[in-house]
Formats: structure tokens, C-alpha cells, sequence
């Protein structure tokens, strides 16, 4: 493509010769110059009658903005419904796990009365609905807030008890040392075997054959595993507070001093070893290093279900 130029004043003209590629770089150039001088123009006019308040222009960028203002509230607000409606499930979720928590802390010996939560009762009729303001939707959040923080001090604590209160009880020897086994000798004054003699016999004697196994009645620390000239092949358990096991007479002994065991684990094997008759496994429970009656410890599990059970049928 070729343009020619004529100046009239000089009297002169030029050629200007465009090839296809030229022409379309040309065309482009003049395109965004334009669209360039279109946006200033239109942000110019707008800008000036908005500011000047012209009849036409004003009214229109106020319907633009008040357009956008409305978009904007609408979808605030439809959020702030979704919210509400997730708080009032979380609320009732709350209630139910208050209700689960006052359940529990009778099972862990806390009195709910005492941990009370204050100002969490809540009812009525609905006389008029409306939506909740930014405002009421951050106090019922932090309202909630503070309901879930006390909530947990409450669990946090009857938790604590729980796990104390199995504890204790996996510390107290309440387990057969040997299943299935009947017992012989009980604890109290007996005709010593030996000489003939009244004597105390100062634990349980559970009648079994030669290798059966001997189990510890609770978890502990071994503090003996020895031979004893009386006691023979002997394990002692310490329970803690003052409370020990005694397992008499093994065949065997599994476990060492020091070792930490567990309710059921396995410590010795039945035998005759020391001042014994026949194979058994003579059972002692101390309690500051003075002999107890083992049966009322082991018979103590039963006696608890026992009273559980009547507590039941009486309701």
C-alpha cells in the first residue's frame, strides 16, 4: 500500500510505502491508541460528573455503586446465615456434650455442680426472627468460646480422675495368680503340716500341678526373685503405697528384679521348692510389710460387680 503526502504551502509531496506487515503493526498501533484515549475520556467524564454532580452522569455511577453496594451486602449476608445456622448446630452439639459430660463425671467421682457452667440455659418461645448483625454474631462466637474452653477444664479434669482411678485399681492385686485354680490353705491359724502344731498360715495356697503358670495379681515393680530356705523360688511385686505380693514355692522363676510388670503377665511356675508339701503356689499380700488376707483383695472385683448389680435390680 502507498500514501502519498502533498504540502500545498512547499509545494511538494512524498511517497510513503506500507508492505502487508507494516500496514497491520500500523493498524494495531492506532487500535490501542485509541482505546487507550477512550478509557482516559471515560474515567475522565465519569470522575468529573461525579464530582460536579451532572444530571445524567450522577445518576448513573450512584446506580452503578448503589448496584455493587447491594451485591456486596447480599452476599455478606447470605454468609452470615450459613454462619448462624453452623453456630446453632455447634451450639446444640455443645448442649449434647454438657449433657454427656455431667454423665461421665459421676463415673469419675466429680461433682458436676461444682463445675457448673453459668448462663448456658437457654429456651422461650420464638415471637419474631431476624437475622444476627455482625455484632451478635461475634458475641454468641465468643459466648461459645468460652463455653468450649470450660468445657474442656471440665473433661481435662475427669479425665485425670479416670485415669487415677485405673490406675489405682491396675495397682491393686485383685487377679487370680493362677486361673482356674481351687484354693487350699486360707489365710488365718491352721495345723502347720510339718510339726503338728497350731500356726498362722499367712496367705492363700492355690493347689496346682508342677509348671502351671503363675501370674502377677496386679502391675508392679519386681523387687525379689530369689530362692528363699522357707519361700523356695520366690517373686515379690511392689505395688506401690506400701504394697507387695508374695509368689512362693515356683518351679522356675521368669522374671528378674527390676523387671516392670503388668496384671496377668507371667512371673513363675508352679513347684514345691522350700518348706512345701506337694506342688502349690502360696500367695501373700503385704501392706507395710504386715501379711494381709489375699482373699479380701482378689474377692474385691467381685464384690464391686456384685454391688453394681444389686444397685441395678433396685432401681
Amino acid at each position: 500500500m502507498q500514501f502519498i503526502i502533498t504540502d500545498a504551502w512547499l509545494a511538494r509531496s512524498r511517497a510513503i510505502h506500507l508492505s502487508g506487515g507494516r500496514l497491520v503493526a500500523a493498524l494495531c498501533a492506532t487500535s490501542v491508541l485509541l482505546m487507550l484515549v477512550a478509557a482516559l475520556m471515560y474515567h475522565w467524564v465519569f470522575l468529573k460528573g461525579a464530582r460536579d454532580r451532572w444530571p445524567v452522569v450522577g445518576t448513573l455511577v450512584r446506580f452503578v455503586v448503589q448496584d455493587e453496594f447491594e451485591q456486596r451486602d447480599r452476599f455478606m449476608r447470605e454468609n452470615l446465615d450459613a454462619m448462624a445456622r453452623r453456630l446453632g448446630e455447634m451450639q446444640a452439639r455443645m448442649m449434647q456434650l454438657e449433657a454427656l459430660g455431667e454423665r461421665v463425671s459421676g463415673l469419675a467421682g466429680v461433682n458436676p455442680n461444682e463445675l457448673k457452667m453459668h448462663g448456658t440455659g437457654r429456651g422461650g418461645a420464638l415471637v419474631q426472627g431476624r437475622p444476627l448483625s455482625i455484632e451478635e454474631l461475634q458475641a454468641t462466637l465468643d459466648d461459645l468460646e468460652q463455653l468450649t474452653g470450660e468445657r474442656t477444664d471440665l473433661l481435662t479434669v475427669m479425665e485425670s480422675r479416670l485415669i487415677d482411678a485405673r490406675l489405682k485399681k491396675a495397682m491393686v492385686p485383685t487377679q487370680n495368680p493362677v486361673a482356674g485354680a481351687p484354693v487350699g490353705s486360707r489365710f488365718g491359724w491352721r495345723i502347720d503340716p510339718f510339726n503338728g502344731r497350731q500356726a498362722l498360715h499367712t496367705g492363700l495356697d492355690f493347689q496346682a500341678n508342677a509348671g502351671t503358670p503363675i501370674l502377677a495379681a496386679a502391675g508392679g515393680v519386681v523387687v525379689t526373685s530369689e530362692a528363699h530356705p522357707e519361700y523356695g523360688n520366690m517373686v515379690e511385686v511392689d505395688h506401690g503405697n506400701g504394697l507387695i505380693t508374695r509368689y512362693a514355692h515356683g518351679s522356675r522363676l521368669i522374671v528378674k528384679k527390676g523387671d516392670l510388670v503388668k496384671r496377668g503377665q507371667q512371673l513363675a511356675l508352679v513347684g514345691s521348692t522350700g518348706r512345701s508339701t506337694g506342688p502349690h503356689l502360696h500367695f501373700e499380700v503385704l501392706v507395710q510389710g504386715v501379711q494381709q488376707d489375699p482373699y479380701k483383695f482378689l474377692n474385691a472385683s467381685s464384690q464391686a460387680v456384685a454391688q453394681i448389680a444389686e444397685k441395678a435390680r433396685s432401681r
